[in-house]
């Protein structure tokens, strides 16, 4: 074994002879290295080491590979021809840096250093420290990182995630490495006498290797480092040779390779490739650096850290909860949370954070619109006040209405009464009358229907009319108004039809507001001021409502309070008649103005989009 002792001594003398005997390289010079590997190319552990090590290398760094395919070529002559072939290779452009994986390149460049590369220091990976301790006392310029297979580790682990097993089956091949994975097993495994029976199937054809795994019960684990070649000569990688068995195996198979991960086996404590590629990158770059010549720091082993097959722990049913924190697991599709802890707590926090702010909106709103819901309905009933104080002032003009078709069937009737009295047969005469009292009747009728529909409170009905015909409903008792004030009413209505969409009553209240307040501003004035005109406009896209009078008009420094609540110029006014026009007028879509009329006066212009199949919001 190497100890941790000598190693400051042994690197110190490494440094000082690459100083002393490594050729002098100008700065930014390409430096060569060769990578010795003991495998054949395409073996999944050289793989992922020259991937690692071609990761950290500094780019200046130019890198060659040579493989002596161990096992599968061996021998005194295979030696004597491979020693010829690199010195020949490489006598003209030698390496500046040797790296050598595994224990059999190591020791096959320790035989023939001298004829090959002499003084050129060389780097070990993939090298097992028992295997290190036999070749002591090592030259001071061949360093590295030596690992450990942690077979024990691997078998212990199974063990302890399969507590129901009994018996352990061991799997090796024919191979020298294969016969030296075997021995070193037969020792480990004396530790777990005490837990479970040990059975090996060594030096093994294949077919009955798999044959014998599939007759596996429920009480066993299996544990192999694969093979490089069977009992009948059949050449495999271990990667292979394990696929095979974990496919085939009714048991968990764990394995001390993390190369092995992804092939069906559950996993095991294992040293990574790829790491160590990346160590010996490290001490290269150390090597190399011409400015510093710093003495790597090397550990004094290489970490080992457990790897699991998550869908074979789900397979074996394996608990969760015995997988080790700090483990690597493979094949898990992480949850949100467990692969963006951070994101996610904080999108969790945003989006509670939101959601109150939304239900504290809603809340808000919803008790914005029952206050809205309040305030139209208080407006509503106030609408409704303000035609009752319209009727009030309307009651000369609605008496009037009345009393004269009232007085014309008092007529009507006395004259009937009279024909009967005389006795003659004046049938003709007494039918006219009739129709007069029944065309009369209507009449007031109609007054008090009219009447009653502007007075009543009731639900506002929204729905296309003609605002037309709404101005000519209300236009005689304007006219009776107008007469009893001795004012001169004239109303012009549209050409064309003029269809709006919204509450016919609360149309002719703006229009009833409007007329009452111009006549206000008309009385006292001088016969031909006297004038009230209300008209019905349209033009392409609009429908307005006009009334203009002859008064005094408008003071400028009244203009921007007109349409306020409570403002009023009148002595008596309580100045709401304008505030509840603007309000109709609003809620249906609309808008209301003054301009300045022709001359004397002020004239209010209330308009609205003209109907086009669409509803206008509605007042609530």
């Amino acid at each position: 074994m190497l100890s941790s002792g000598p190693r400051p001594r042994l690197i110190g003398l490494w440094v000082a002879c690459w100083l002393l005997f490594s050729p002098a390289a100008s700065v930014g010079e390409t430096q060569r290295i060769l990578v010795l590997y003991s495998n054949n190319r395409l073996l999944p552990a050289n793989l992922e080491f020259e991937a690692g090590l071609r990761e950290t290398m500094a780019s200046s760094t130019e890198s060659s590979a040579e493989f002596l395919d161990y096992p599968r070529f061996d021998g005194e002559f295979y030696i004597r021809a491979l020693t010829a072939f690199l010195r020949e290779k490489y006598a003209l452009r030698p390496p500046a840096v040797l790296v050598v994986g595994g224990e059999e390149a190591l020791d096959f460049l320790l035989r023939h250093r001298a004829e090959l590369f002499p003084r050129i220091p060389v780097i070990h990976a993939a090298v097992t420290r028992s295997f290190l301790s036999s070749l002591l006392p090592l030259p001071a310029d061949v360093v590295g990182v030596p690992i450990e297979y942690d077979f024990p580790g691997t078998i212990d682990l199974a063990l302890r995630w399969h507590p129901q097993a009994r018996r352990l089956v061991v799997v090796t091949g024919s191979s020298a490495q294969d016969r030296a994975w075997e021995t070193e097993l037969r020792g480990e495994v004396s530790r777990f006498q005490d837990r479970v029976t040990t059975e090996f199937l060594a030096g093994l054809p294949t077919d009955a290797v798999l044959k014998r795994l599939s007759r596996l019960g429920g009480d066993t684990v299996v544990f192999t480092p694969g093979y490089f070649e069977d009992g009948v000569g059949r050449q495999f990688s271990p990667r292979e040779a394990a696929r095979l068995m974990a496919t085939a195996a009714a048991a968990p198979v764990y394995g001390p390779f993390d190369t092995f991960i992804g092939t069906g086996i559950v996993g095991g404590s294992m040293p990574n490739f790829a790491a160590m590629g990346r160590r010996a990158g490290r001490i290269v770059n150390d090597l190399l650096d011409k400015v510093t010549r710093a003495a790597p720091r090397l550990p004094e082993i290489m970490p080992t850290a457990v790897n699991v097959d998550w869908r074979q722990v789900r397979r074996w049913g394996i608990d969760p909860n015995a997988i080790p924190g700090d483990a690597i697991v493979w094949f898990k599709t992480l949850t949100l949370l467990e692969e963006y802890p951070t994101e996610t707590a904080a999108a969790a926090a945003a989006f509670l954070l939101q959601t109150g702010l939304i239900a504290g909106l809603l809340l808000e709103r919803r008790r914005r619109r029952r206050m809205d819901l309040a305030v139209q309905q208080q407006r509503f009933e106030l609408a409704h006040a303000a035609r009752l104080a319209i009727a009030g002032e309307l009651t000369g003009a609605i008496a009037h209405e009345i009393n004269q078709p009232l007085g014309a069937i008092l007529s009507n009737a006395d004259a009937a009464d009279l024909l009967l009295a005389s006795g003659a047969d004046r049938r003709d005469e007494l039918r006219q009358i009739l129709a007069d009292i029944r065309r009369d009747d209507l009449r007031a009728s109609e007054v008090i229907h009219r009447l009653r529909a502007l007075l009543a409170k009731q639900p506002v009905e929204w729905q296309p009319f003609d605002l037309n015909s709404a101005v000519g409903e209300v236009e005689s008792v304007l006219r009776a108004e107008a007469r009893r004030r001795g004012l001169a009413l004239e109303v012009q209505t549209a050409a064309t039809s003029a269809v709006l969409i919204g509450d016919r009553v609360q149309i002719q209240q703006v229009l009833l507001n409007l007329v009452l307040n111009a006549m206000d501003a008309a009385n006292g004035l001088p016969e031909a001021r006297r004038v009230i005109t209300v008209s019905v406009k349209r033009d392409a896209d609009r429908l307005a409502l006009v009334v203009r009078d002859r008064g005094h008009g408008i003071a400028p420094e009244h203009l921007p309070k007109l349409f306020d609540s409570f403002f009023s110029t009148k002595r008596r006014g309580m100045g709401l008649g304008l505030s509840i026009a603007r309000t109709l007028v609003e809620a249906h879509g609309g808008c209301i103005r003054i301009e300045p009329g022709p001359g004397e006066g002020a004239v209010f212009r209330a308009e609205w989009p003209v109907a086009n199949g669409t509803t206008v919001p509605k007042l609530a």
